[in-house]
Protein backbone atom coordinates (compact mmCIF):
# COMPACT_ATOMS: atom_id res chain seq x y z
CA UNK A 1 0.00 0.00 0.00
CA UNK A 2 1.23 3.31 -0.93
CA UNK A 3 1.35 5.82 1.58
CA UNK A 4 -0.47 9.06 0.94
CA UNK A 5 0.04 13.05 2.16
CA UNK A 6 -0.89 16.38 0.53
CA UNK A 7 2.18 15.99 -2.06
CA UNK A 8 0.78 13.09 -3.51
CA UNK A 9 -2.39 12.76 -3.27
CA UNK A 10 -3.95 14.28 -6.55
CA UNK A 11 -1.29 12.24 -8.43
CA UNK A 12 -1.81 9.16 -6.61
CA UNK A 13 -5.76 9.30 -6.49
CA UNK A 14 -6.98 12.35 -8.45
CA UNK A 15 -5.38 12.11 -11.55
CA UNK A 16 -4.28 7.96 -11.44
CA UNK A 17 -5.40 5.79 -14.23
CA UNK A 18 -8.40 2.78 -12.97
CA UNK A 19 -9.80 2.29 -9.33
CA UNK A 20 -7.89 3.62 -6.57
CA UNK A 21 -8.99 2.37 -3.04
CA UNK A 22 -7.95 4.89 0.00
CA UNK A 23 -8.31 3.87 3.52
CA UNK A 24 -8.44 6.82 5.59
CA UNK A 25 -7.24 6.32 8.97
CA UNK A 26 -6.11 8.48 12.08
CA UNK A 27 -3.41 7.49 14.83
CA UNK A 28 -5.74 7.18 17.74
CA UNK A 29 -8.62 5.99 15.90
CA UNK A 30 -8.76 2.08 17.66
CA UNK A 31 -11.07 0.64 14.34
CA UNK A 32 -8.91 2.08 12.03
CA UNK A 33 -6.74 -0.02 13.85
CA UNK A 34 -8.43 -3.25 13.93
CA UNK A 35 -9.11 -3.38 10.37
CA UNK A 36 -6.05 -2.57 9.38
CA UNK A 37 -4.93 -6.30 8.51
CA UNK A 38 -8.19 -7.06 6.98
CA UNK A 39 -7.05 -3.95 5.12
CA UNK A 40 -3.49 -5.02 4.24
CA UNK A 41 -5.00 -9.06 3.41
CA UNK A 42 -7.76 -7.16 0.51
CA UNK A 43 -4.66 -5.12 -0.61
CA UNK A 44 -2.75 -8.63 -1.41
CA UNK A 45 -5.13 -10.19 -2.90
CA UNK A 46 -6.83 -7.72 -5.49
CA UNK A 47 -3.61 -5.31 -5.46
CA UNK A 48 -3.21 -6.65 -9.31
CA UNK A 49 -7.20 -4.78 -10.33
CA UNK A 50 -6.92 -1.70 -8.26
CA UNK A 51 -3.82 1.02 -6.58
CA UNK A 52 -4.17 0.64 -2.95
CA UNK A 53 -3.46 3.59 -0.93
CA UNK A 54 -3.87 4.57 2.62
CA UNK A 55 -3.94 8.41 4.38
CA UNK A 56 -3.24 9.13 7.94
CA UNK A 57 -5.75 11.99 8.34
CA UNK A 58 -4.08 13.18 12.27
CA UNK A 59 -0.97 14.10 9.59
CA UNK A 60 -3.37 15.16 6.50
CA UNK A 61 -6.69 16.77 8.43
CA UNK A 62 -7.17 19.23 5.89
CA UNK A 63 -7.13 17.06 2.88
CA UNK A 64 -9.24 14.69 4.63
CA UNK A 65 -11.78 17.35 5.50
CA UNK A 66 -11.76 18.58 1.79
CA UNK A 67 -12.67 14.46 0.68
CA UNK A 68 -15.46 14.90 3.38
CA UNK A 69 -13.95 12.31 5.48
CA UNK A 70 -15.01 13.73 8.52
CA UNK A 71 -15.35 10.94 10.74
CA UNK A 72 -13.45 7.28 10.87
CA UNK A 73 -12.45 5.02 9.41
CA UNK A 74 -13.05 5.75 6.24
CA UNK A 75 -12.57 3.47 2.66
CA UNK A 76 -13.10 4.88 -0.51
CA UNK A 77 -12.72 3.87 -4.43
CA UNK A 78 -11.93 6.47 -6.62
CA UNK A 79 -11.88 6.51 -10.27
CA UNK A 80 -11.24 9.35 -12.89
CA UNK A 81 -10.49 11.71 -9.90
CA UNK A 82 -13.85 11.70 -8.35
CA UNK A 83 -14.98 9.70 -5.04
CA UNK A 84 -17.25 6.68 -6.68
CA UNK A 85 -18.31 4.54 -3.03
CA UNK A 86 -17.30 4.49 0.29
CA UNK A 87 -17.37 2.69 3.40
CA UNK A 88 -17.83 4.73 6.50
CA UNK A 89 -17.73 4.26 9.95
CA UNK A 90 -19.69 1.97 12.15
CA UNK A 91 -20.15 0.21 8.53
CA UNK A 92 -17.11 -0.70 8.66
CA UNK A 93 -15.92 -1.80 12.22
CA UNK A 94 -16.22 -5.62 12.77
CA UNK A 95 -18.76 -6.82 15.31
CA UNK A 96 -16.89 -8.75 18.36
Amino acid sequence: MKDLDKTNFEEEVLKAQGYVFVDFYGDGCVPCQALMPKVHEFADTYGGKMKFTSLNTTKARRLAIGQKVLGLPVMAVYKGGEKIDEVVKDEATPES
